[in-house]
């Protein structure tokens, strides 16, 4: 295990740092929370925390929208701060994985400024431009994932620019070489810095097809899925020539051979395309592409052994040598605990989700939060900040409700989270979840996190391991784990009600102990699982 690569089958904590801890008391949370609860993260037995975008940003869209990739935005504090976050971090032995955000920019980016006010200036063509139809209207029928249109004009110009995301969020020409030089310098500015790895946002958006074709449209019964719902527009095309385009490959490739002159540093592609799981096998197979990926598969509404099993197998028979990245929650969507298992989801689903995540082959993203089994919280109309959220209420109420700040202590002032107004509100709903509540509670969820993911690093199968499953009825996901000579047995009980498999071809040598989740029996060839039960042992 000690000559495997760091990040293999590691554990990355993402935090979104305006809800981490506010420190100076403006309701949002800052680098210098992210270093005052450091200690806290390391007790998680986690490997490495990624930090959302803290880039100076108008905050259009909450840091994914930047206007100077080579500075801290002072809402969040200065660079000494980050200096200070770093060197903290890695004596705590976590790695540092920071959001890059490299197909867009802010429309306040000096480079935007300079595009926008002319056909012939330096940097012209640095952003997507096109002429419009001969009726005035924009190139073609691309739309944005925040809604309608995804071309803007511009008067100067006298031409339209693409917007994937917002308006406010011009897309770059990575068809310009001046653009994409541009780009690394910026990266290794930040692998200098000493962080070790990248987390890359909307990867597959880098490249937009250059002959400005036409998405085809979507059949109606096709429209579901990756969080785009018929409420959004942005579902009824298929998205091949403004997403996932081929000369993506080549920059990764390029961007990899930046990486690779600053030993043991990672990249991790977030990924969104027609077929994700393909993408994923072919970003991240050899070695000189991402290091692992992670898609939207296990971030839908989608809940049953069978979706996971498939989903998994999927991308298994595809990947190679490729490297999967899970995650079941993010910033970006409904908290895993209420889209999964609803408004009265118990305590125990919460530590199950999370061993179950931890079980599978690849590495994992677990968002803050989840280590305490937080819901989704339910934010008025009149307190909503994010613009997804505001332009398609009340269907979808955007990204808020995964994003309100952590709550500390259950009797502080704002849990302890600000001593004024948070930027969103406190869930009440949280606050008998509150880590101090959990601290001193020895069963809670987040002992609970801890426990796992400390027990898990001491069986290598369960980090490295390959991974095949076995037949099983709903809501059982059973497989087994397979490093050198070892093979352990692994079974989850996903529903609320006891359950039991036969265990035909398997000879059971010992069952593991130690990981504290409410344990199946084995009596005999009869696999027993309580309610979110649990089940590991060794086979031969």
């Amino acid at each position: 295990m000690n000559e495997l690569a760091w990040w293999r089958g590691g554990v990355i904590y993402q935090i979104y740092p305006r809800s981490m801890l506010d420190t100076n008391g403006d309701g949002v949370g800052d680098l210098k929370g992210i270093i005052a609860k450091l200690d806290y993260i390391a007790s998680l037995n986690v490997d490495a925390i990624w930090i959302s975008p803290f880039f100076k940003s108008p905050m259009k869209d909450f840091g994914y929208d930047i206007s100077d990739y080579l500075a801290i935005d002072p809402l969040f504090g200065t660079m000494e701060d980050f200096d200070e976050l770093i060197a903290k971090a890695h004596s705590l032995g976590l790695k540092v994985i920071i959001d890059q955000v490299l197909s867009h920019t802010s429309d306040a980016h000096a480079w935007f400024e300079e595009s926008r006010q002319s056909r012939n200036n330096p940097k012209a063509d640095w952003y997507v431009w096109a002429d419009p139809r001969e009726d005035g209207t924009p190139p073609n029928n691309w739309l944005a994932i925040f809604g309608g249109c995804a071309w803007e004009w511009e008067p100067r110009r006298q031409q339209y620019y693409l917007h994937n995301f917002l308006k406010s969020q011009p897309d770059l020409n990575f068809h310009c070489e001046d653009v994409r030089r541009a780009v690394l310098n910026n990266v290794e500015f930040w692998l200098k810095k000493g962080v070790d790895g990248f987390r890359l946002d909307a990867i597959t958006f880098c490249f937009h097809d250059a002959e400005l074709r036409d998405n085809p449209a979507k059949p109606k019964d096709q429209r579901q899925g990756r969080g785009f719902s018929e409420d959004n527009p942005y579902a009824y095309q298929y998205h091949y020539y403004n997403n996932t385009r081929p000369e993506t490959v080549g920059f990764i490739e390029e961007l990899r051979a930046l990486i690779d002159r600053y030993p043991g540093t990672v990249t991790l592609g977030e990924v969104s395309s027609e077929d994700s799981l393909a993408t994923m096998a072919e970003y991240t197979q050899g070695d000189g592409r991402l290091h692992m990926a992670y898609s939207f598969e296990l971030l839908t509404k989608d809940y049953s052994a069978g979706y996971i099993r498939s989903t998994v197998e999927a991308l298994e028979a595809s990947i190679g040598d490729g490297w999967p990245c899970w995650a079941i929650g993010n910033h970006d969507v409904e908290r895993v605990l209420s889209r999964w298992g609803g408004a009265d989801a118990p305590a125990d689903m919460a530590k199950m989700l999370s061993a179950m995540l931890a079980s599978l082959r690849g590495s994992i993203c677990s968002y803050q939060g989840e280590e305490l089994g937080l819901t989704e919280a339910d934010i008025p109309f009149e307190a909503l900040q994010d613009p997804f959220g505001i332009a398609f209420w009340p269907n979808f109420k955007g990204r808020d409700g995964c994003r309100t700040p952590m709550p500390w202590q259950a009797q502080a002032k704002e849990a302890g989270f600000s001593n004024s107004k948070p930027w969103l509100p406190l869930a009440t709903e949280h606050l008998p979840k509150a880590v101090d509540v959990q601290e001193s509670a020895e069963g809670s969820v987040l002992n609970q996190f801890r426990r796992f993911m400390a027990w898990r690093k001491q069986h290598p199968a369960l980090v490295v391991g390959d991974i095949k499953f076995i037949d099983s009825k709903e809501p059982l996901l059973l497989f087994i784990r397979q490093w050198q000579n070892e093979q352990y047995l692994v079974a989850f009980n996903l529903g609320g009600s006891e359950e039991s498999h036969e265990l035909h071809g398997l000879k059971v040598s010992e069952g593991l102990q130690g990981h504290g989740l409410v344990a199946g029996q084995l009596v005999g060839n009869s696999l027993s699982l309580p309610p979110y039960g649990s089940f590991f042992a060794k086979l031969g």
